[in-house]
Order: structure tokens, then C-alpha cells, then sequence
């Protein structure tokens, strides 16, 4: 019997490089029945290696959904974990499986989530960890931190499992915006900031950076994303006017000179 919550949650494998990690992942979801995966431009899939070490879960193999972008895999998703083996130069919240899981059980509980992996040799980049609403670290030695894909997947699935096993589900206190609804703001906020001269005095790169972590930490619900767009559309409404009240000032400057030549 699948545990109830299992439906909601996807493991995303992102741009895995040996096919048999695929299989080994599946097969550590199964032994937890987790059984949604999907696979963001697998180097080898479907592959006779993955189904070899699936040993048992070629079902989830089967199902499994392969997408072409990190956004088509959290599609619908209001919450993501993302995997990280450094803890590097970020503010998005770092906290260990054990930590973790029940607030990916909290949300799971009524809305899709997601579980990010990143490629064997180094993991995610920065841009696909800014999709995250949490960053989890898993302790290990610091003399040998390296862990295998699949054995990741295995100890966040067991964890998860743990957690489950005195997890009274509650309803979300909120309905997160969802994952698309996110990065259509993102896009929108970006356009805006350059429409009105922002990034003049600003790296773009590293200020959305920041931005993310900011909504990431905020969590904001659907109409909360409304009213900021409303606020973004109307910032650039009003900018278009002062530009064109200002080239109309300008003109005019322009035409009195020519006036005053003759």
C-alpha cells in the first residue's frame, strides 16, 4: 500500500550522466514507495543499465517523465528541496533530511512537491538551486563527502519514510503560488527592473539571485503574486508615461531653440 502522501512528491534527477544511477534511484524509491520520477535531459535514457539496476522497479522507469527544462519538471510544484553537497555563499535556508522532511510532508499532505537532484560530478548549478524553497544537506564526513545519486535518493526517501511515521498530517497554514506562477513573476519583475532603469547601478545577475531567495523565504500565495505583478504592470504603465511626457518636453525645448536661431 502506497503511504498517502506519496502522490504529491516527485524525485527530479537533473541531467544525470550514467543511466544506471537512474535505475539505482528507482529502485531506492520503490523500497520507500515514492513512485513519480522525472528526468531532466538524462544523458542515456531509457538504457538497458538503468533497467538492470531498477532490479525490481521497472515500473517506476516506465512512468517515469523526461522533460527538457528544470520548469517543466516542477510544473505545478509549491515547494522544492534541492540537494546540496557545499554549502556555499547563499542565504536560501540549508537544513539536514531529518529536518527537512516534515515540512516536505506538511506540503505534500495537499499540493505537489519536489525533491531536486543534480548531475553526479557537480551536483546543481546556482540558477537551478534559486528554484528551491529549501536547501537540503546531507552530513557526512569532511574528509570524504562524496555521496552517490542514488544513495542520496535512498537516504532522503528513507527520511521522508521516518518522518511519516509520526507525521500528523496538518493542513498548509497557505496555498503557496506554484512553481510557473513563481517564474512568470521572476520574468516580469526582471523585464520591469530594466524597464525602469534599475540595474543601471546593479548587477542583474546577482540582485534577482537575491530576489529568489527573498520569495523563496516568503513563500507568497497566488493572489499575493496578482497583487505584485498588478503593482509591476502598473510601474511600467507609469514610466512609459513619464518617458513619453519627457521626449514631448524635450521636443518642444528643441523647437523653441529653433525658433530663437531665426
Amino acid at each position: 500500500m502506497q503511504p498517502l502522501y506519496a502522490g504529491n512528491i516527485r524525485v527530479v534527477l537533473s541531467h544525470t550522466t550514467h543511466p544506471g544511477n537512474i535505475g539505482a534511484a528507482a529502485r531506492a524509491m520503490k523500497t520507500m514507495g515514492l513512485r513519480h520520477l522525472y528526468l531532466v535531459n538524462p544523458r542515456h535514457f531509457p538504457d538497458p543499465q538503468a533497467d538492470a539496476m531498477a532490479a525490481g522497479a521497472d515500473d517506476i522507469l516506465r512512468n517515469a517523465v523526461v522533460c527538457t527544462s528544470i520548469d517543466q519538471a516542477l510544473q505545478d510544484v509549491v515547494f522544492t528541496t534541492a540537494m546540496t553537497a557545499r554549502l556555499r555563499d547563499i542565504s536560501i535556508e540549508v537544513k539536514t533530511p531529518r529536518e527537512a522532511m516534515p515540512l516536505v510532508l506538511q506540503q505534500a499532505s495537499a499540493q505537489p512537491v519536489a525533491m531536486l537532484f543534480g548531475t553526479e560530478m557537480s551536483g546543481l548549478s546556482n540558477a537551478e538551486m534559486g528554484r528551491a524553497q529549501l536547501l537540503v544537506n546531507i552530513p557526512a564526513s569532511p574528509e570524504f563527502s562524496s555521496l552517490n545519486l542514488a544513495a542520496a535518493v535512498q537516504v532522503m526517501a528513507y527520511e521522508l519514510t521516518v518522518a511519516a511515521q509520526n507525521y500528523h498530517p496538518v493542513a498548509p497554514e497557505s496555498r503557496p503560488a506554484a512553481h510557473q506562477q513563481m517564474e512568470g513573476f521572476f520574468a516580469h519583475l526582471e523585464k520591469t527592473l530594466y524597464e525602469i532603469g534599475f540595474f543601471t547601478t546593479q548587477n542583474p545577475v546577482r540582485l534577482m539571485q537575491r530576489l529568489r531567495r527573498l520569495f523563496a523565504r516568503a513563500r507568497p500565495e497566488q493572489e499575493e503574486i496578482n497583487i505584485l505583478r498588478g503593482i509591476l504592470s502598473v510601474t511600467t504603465e507609469y514610466n512609459a508615461r513619464l518617458k513619453t511626457r519627457y521626449q514631448q518636453e524635450q521636443q518642444h525645448v528643441r523647437e523653441q531653440q529653433d525658433v530663437q536661431k531665426y
